[in-house]
């Protein structure tokens, strides 16, 4: 596969990413609250599925990791949604098997080995840039998935926001000496999306506040 057809599929899996987002925001921004809608964890599996793919072929081990760590948290928030059976069998069977099948390919890849990658970008210090932030930026699912566990529900609660952005500056400044340009561009775009989400979350808390207050002083 040629550079500039890897750089493809790099592209749509960001484009997706980041149309999750304006799908979430959207939606957050008419109700005055964060939302976390079905189609945006759906968006979401497919996505991860296509950065994966881009990653192996890229040779980028740091965007493998991030996508390993989030990608059936994805499917855990369907089912906090009660959206992963609804979706056709085969389907599921294949989100479930692909990161085997992933696997496989990273051991016995040959040139897209998990060897090759390693032998590639382990002497570059930006190599550790690189892993660092994508460690910081999955993080924000590991913690998403413990809070809606905790809630029984699925939510993207303030702190998920504030490590996106920590994450993404990272993540966005290590694409940048890479020449990752479908990395650059889904981080950089993200970065207005964690933003706005913040702020809203504050809106609505003060909201709530208000409301409270209010109907204190008509109880008293």
């Amino acid at each position: 596969m040629s550079p500039d057809q890897v750089q493809s599929i790099g592209f749509i899996a960001q484009g997706l990413f980041a149309s999750r987002f304006i799908v979430q925001w959207v939606k957050s921004e008419r109700v005055g609250r964060v939302l976390t809608p079905v189609l945006f964890w759906q968006i979401s599996l497919v996505a991860s599925f296509l950065l994966i793919v881009y990653a192996i072929l890229a040779k980028d081990l740091p965007v493998l990791l991030g996508q390993a760590i989030g990608y059936y948290i994805y499917v855990r928030n369907l089912r906090l949604k009660n959206a992963w059976r609804i979706l056709p069998n085969s389907f599921r069977y294949f989100v479930i098997l692909f990161p085997f099948g992933a696997l496989l390919w990273l051991i016995f890849g040959g040139e897209y080995s998990l060897q090759s990658m390693w032998e590639l970008k382990s002497g570059s210090d930006w190599f550790l840039v690189g892993t660092i932030g994508q460690i910081i930026f999955s993080s924000r699912f590991i913690y998403q998935w413990y809070y809606s566990e905790k809630v029984k529900r699925s939510v993207l609660p303030l702190g998920f926001w504030l490590i996106s952005i920590s994450g993404a500056l990272i993540i966005a400044t290590y694409a940048f000496h890479e020449a990752l340009y479908p990395i650059i561009m889904g981080h950089c775009f993200g970065l207005f999306i964690y933003s706005r989400n913040i702020i809203i979350h504050f809106k609505y808390q003060k909201r709530i506040a208000r409301k409270k207050a209010s109907l204190s002083d008509t109880t008293q």
